[in-house]
């Protein structure tokens, strides 16, 4: 405050002072006084003038068009915006599953399973951060060091695993066949409580030889994935217990008693810190020891180093149980909830094989009851193969939760779809352990034979995915462990392009039973998947067409490729079946046609049953299935078949490009081969007569008096063109691209060998036209016998010489081929025994 005072005083001293000099001033000059007492001038106001009309309107204008464009730029940015979202935003239609649909209190049945799909053994519930458990296992002191067992790997060249048993709610059953050893495992679920209750898993294992003794470890663990809590309870070394929490459990305790059978059992532990699911057998590798399985110390074996948790990492989240011993051994594990209250005694020993037994009947009882195969004359081990293959589609259902990665033309980078859970058979536990749109829908021609609701579940998870465009990603890539597996050029899914729409295959049989069902729920269904069913087939209206009137063709194809042989389909579900070999906007495909023709008439149905207007599904429905405008399309003159039309050429060869002139002497020359067109491309019928020409008649397009059809029924029995003893092949011999590699380094695929599911298809078609009146009826009746036997005893032949059903089949040799076991649409082989179409 005193410097203040002090500053105001020097600054009025100033004004003084100066005040001072001009009074002064004023004094002396007269003239100044005088200035001063003259009255001042003000300067004159400057009024604008003011605009005219056309100068007003002129600046209405300018200020108008300055908003418009301001106007202009906001709407163009946010269309933009939601250009770029439109591909990441959901329908906008009440969800099919709701977001408690999964939990313990709405589905307590279906909540605990093997549904970690990519596990020999493991389960988990349809929760989108569940808990984890599964078993790992490794044979010692067999090669150093020992191979761990745990992701179906077709690498570890297993003699043979799969379901034996599997109902899809309750238990199952497994066997996996080593080299030196047998292990079985089974499981069985109690319900009770708020949080699905309690269940046991039971691992034997068995020596092949009892003259070759064989140490084993069995490891089995539990994994949290991101929330929850467990305390391990360890007892002289061994983990007698985990105490855990989580939101979807509650409280819960896993149990592990005392081995039995093995000859000098040793225990250890492993308690931990997980990152990620995916990097769960790493930790547990890097985190061996070695120990000496003997007194004498002669017999070295790994075992896990108990507690290892890094001193900056949270609490252990990854806890295992080792139990190492001479075979045979058997050990429990035991789940229980802590809302499980009424419970009187624990399941396991005897309550535990008690359990198991009477499942293991009432599923022999069902399987009777669905399929009466036992009526067609199979012995019992081709029935006990059809129920492995059953088994094997409904132990293989997976529940996962995630986002996809995604891209449209208005995406500069790829962006992440909603986070979603999906609940999915597998085409393979080896190989593509993860859900496959088109795969789908053949997934569930077989279980909504034993399993209506879970077929519907499945249908409603899938449907839910549909974005506000209508599209859903082919390829679910969702959580850690399915993204491990998928090389990052498959990752992105692309929204303009398409998958065919099988699903509607299974909901073709669904709907006839919920049409006459007097259960509100099937009402409910239907009314919730109709507007999701308009919207997929609206969305394949819009961006799947061609550029004639009720044509399509599959986007995606490579235009600019010079290194495939016939630029690839993958969109079509058939890859590398030859198209045309120029891709362009006038292609015509066939088979996408034939789809769209089978989606019409069930929307029309359901739109019947609903009382909605169906006009629009039926007069489509009429116009794709009209056999003269098919056969003015897609019907080739010359080669009395149906086929794709487009801009092709029928001479092309991959060969060695020339090296380049200034190339030294010696100097390496290592270039893929490209494409050389021998004959200019012209707009015509890809006359390669193959799976693709029997979709007409494989979706019972044909009509049963048309010549065609009599064409088709001698061309199907012709071993020049799709006849084997194993099944149709699926192009035929003298078709320029049979058994030709794609590229360089791709073998064909789709071009000669066996597939079950189109051979499925065909079977169905004969039997249509089996039972339906017309002139080709008994021929049909034959060509379905003999084609029935070949698939069935082949299938079944291959089965029980390689311990697999495989992906397809040699068309020479009816050899398996491909990724095993491939108990997706390979497992049709049940429906085909069954004669179920």
């Amino acid at each position: 405050m005193a410097r203040k005072h002090k500053n105001d005083h020097h600054h009025n001293h100033r004004e003084t002072k100066a005040v001072q000099r001009k009074r002064n001033k004023s004094e002396n000059d007269p003239d100044v006084e005088a200035k001063s007492n003259e009255p001042a001038i003000k300067p004159k106001p400057r009024h604008k003038k003011p605009l005219d009309q056309s100068q007003q309107r002129k600046m209405a204008w300018i200020i108008l068009f300055v908003l418009a464009v301001i106007l202009g730029a906001t709407v163009y940015i946010r269309y933009q915006i939601h250009l770029q979202e439109l591909v990441i935003t959901p329908l906008n239609v009440p969800k099919m599953i709701a977001e408690n649909a999964s939990s313990a209190k709405v589905t307590p049945e279906k909540f605990w399973g093997t549904y970690r799909s990519n596990l020999y053994f493991g389960l988990k519930t349809r929760s989108p951060t569940s808990p984890v458990v599964g078993l790992m296992w490794l044979e010692q002191a067999r090669t150093m060091p020992p191979p761990i067992r745990h992701w179906c790997s077709q690498d570890d060249r297993l003699n043979q695993y799969g379901w034996l048993k599997h109902d899809g709610v309750n238990f199952g059953i497994q066997d996996i066949v080593e080299q030196n050893f047998n292990i079985t495992t089974s499981y069985v679920k109690r319900q009770g409580g708020e949080h699905g209750g309690d269940w046991t898993a039971r691992i034997t294992a068995i020596p092949k030889d009892v003259n070759r003794p064989v140490i084993l470890s069995l490891m089995f663990y539990m994994a949290l994935d991101g929330q929850g809590s467990l305390t391990p309870n360890i007892m002289k070394n061994r983990m007698d217990s985990i105490n855990g929490q989580s939101l979807e459990l509650g409280n819960f305790k896993l149990s592990f008693p005392k081995a039995k059978d093995g000859k000098g059992t040793k225990y250890h532990h492993l308690i931990s810190y997980a990152s990620r699911l995916d990097r769960l057998k790493d930790l547990l590798q890097n985190s061996l020891q070695t120990d000496s399985f003997n007194k004498e110390r002669t017999i070295p074996f790994f075992a896990l180093a108990g507690r290892l948790v890094p001193r900056d990492s949270p609490d252990p989240n990854f806890m295992v149980h080792q139990v190492t011993a001479q075979l045979p051994l058997e050990m429990e594990v035991v789940f229980e909830s802590g809302s499980h209250s009424a419970r009187h005694e624990s399941l396991q020993g005897d309550l535990y094989s008690h359990k198991l037994a009477k499942f293991a009947k009432d599923f022999d009882n069902k399987f009777s009851e669905v399929f009466d195969i036992d009526k067609k004359g199979y012995n019992a081990a081709e029935i006990d193969f059809a129920k492995a293959a059953l088994s094997n589609m409904i132990g293989s259902i997976g529940y996962f939760y995630g986002s996809s990665l995604v891209k449209s033309k208005y995406n500069k980078e790829p962006i992440y779809y909603w986070p979603a859970p999906l609940y999915s058979a597998v085409p393979s536990r080896s190989f593509f352990p993860r859900g496959f749109l088109w795969d789908e829908g053949f997934h569930n021609l077989l279980i909504s034979q034993w399993d209506p609701e879970i077929s519907k579940d499945i249908i409603a998870h899938w449907l839910d995915l549909l974005n506000a465009e209508g599209w859903i990603p082919r390829e679910q890539i969702l959580g850690a462990e399915a993204r491990a597996r998928v090389p990052d050029e498959f990752v992105v899914q692309r929204n303009e392009n398409a998958n065919p729409p099988t699903l509607f295959l299974p909901l073709q049989r669904l709907i006839k039973d919920m049409i006459t069902s007097l259960d509100p729920k099937d009402k409910q269904f239907l009314t919730a998947v109709f507007p999701r069913l308009q919207k997929w087939f609206s969305w394949f209206n819009t961006t799947q067409v061609g550029n004639e009137p009720l044509t399509y063709y599959w986007r995606g194809r490579d235009e600019k490729t010079i290194k495939e042989l016939n630029p690839k389909t993958l969109t079509s579900g058939l890859d590398d079946y030859p198209r045309a070999s120029h891709p362009n906007s006038k292609e015509r495909h066939l088979d996408l046609r034939c789809w769209m023709a089978l989606a019409s008439g069930i929307l029309a149905d359901i739109a019947k049953t609903l009382e909605q207007d169906s006009k629009e599904y039926e007069a489509t429905h009429q116009v794709l299935t009209d056999n003269t405008l098919l056969d003015k399309l897609h019907w080739s003159p010359k080669k009395e078949c149906y086929c794709d039309y487009g801009l092709h050429s029928n001479r092309i060869i991959l060969k060695k490009p020339m090296p380049p002139k200034n190339i030294q002497p010696g100097q390496p020359y290592d270039q893929d081969k490209i494409r050389d067109v021998k004959t200019e491309p012209k707009m015509q019928f890809v006359e390669s007569f193959g799976y693709v020409s029997l979709f007409p008649f494989m979706l019972k397009i044909v009509e049963p008096n048309s010549l065609k059809l009599y064409k088709i029924l001698n061309d199907l029995t012709n071993t020049d063109l799709l006849w084997t003893n194993y099944g149709l092949r699926s192009l035929a011999r003298n078709a320029p691209q049979y058994q030709k590699r794609n590229t360089e380094h791709d073998p064909p695929y789709w071009r000669g060998a066996i597939w079950i599911n189109m051979n499925y298809l065909t079977l169905g078609a004969l039997h249509h036209y089996s039972n339906t009146a017309g002139p080709y009826q008994h021929l049909a009746q034959g060509i379905y016998k003999d084609l029935r036997a070949n698939i069935v005893n082949n299938i079944i032949k291959e089965y029980y010489r390689t311990g697999y059903i495989y992906e397809q089949y040699n068309d020479k040799t009816g050899e398996g081929k491909g990724s095993h076991p491939f108990t997706g649409w390979s497992a049709l082989v049940v429906l085909i025994m069954a004669e179920k179409y």
